[in-house]
């Protein structure tokens, strides 16, 4: 019996003398001095890196909301189409039952599509906007910029 608790007992104290050792090798090898500043004397180190661009302006901006729907339509239907590849392992031990379901998925997954598409979230830019008052006339479009 307590030789089942020795061997978890020198897992653990390997494992906390392992996280020791790593903490201790990074606190040596960081750089600590001299760290290299902007224009605007802000510490390189802790700038915010985005795809190779410079930070021009603060970060906590408003982002338009297209940007969270074509997210969201892409999650929905990359999951859904997820549920495909279980029912392809499986569809020739279900039968025939299993084809008619998944054209019935696949009709609603094609319904969403065209729903999306006709009300025009897929587009980037939209050039009017029902509904939208003055919110939108700074926009430049793909035409005008």
């Amino acid at each position: 019996m307590i030789q089942s608790f020795a061997v978890t007992f020198i897992y653990i104290v390997l494992s906390l003398v392992l996280l020791v050792v790593v903490l201790q090798l990074a606190r040596l090898m960081r750089p600590t001095e001299n760290r290299p500043e902007d224009d605007e004397g802000r510490k390189v180190k802790y700038m915010t890196y985005e795809c190779g661009i410079e930070i021009k302006e603060d970060s906590w901006i408003q982002f338009n909301v297209r940007f969270y729907v074509i997210a969201l339509i892409f999650i929905i239907f990359d999951v859904e189409a997820l549920l495909l590849f279980p029912w392809a392992v499986v569809f020739s031990k279900i039968g025939m039952v299993a084809f008619f379901e998944m054209l019935i998925f696949l009709s609603i997954l094609a319904l969403g599509l065209a729903y999306v598409w006709v009300k025009g979230d897929l587009d980037w830019v939209k050039v009017q906007v029902k509904n939208g008052g003055k919110r939108y006339n700074n926009m430049l479009t793909e035409n005008e910029a």
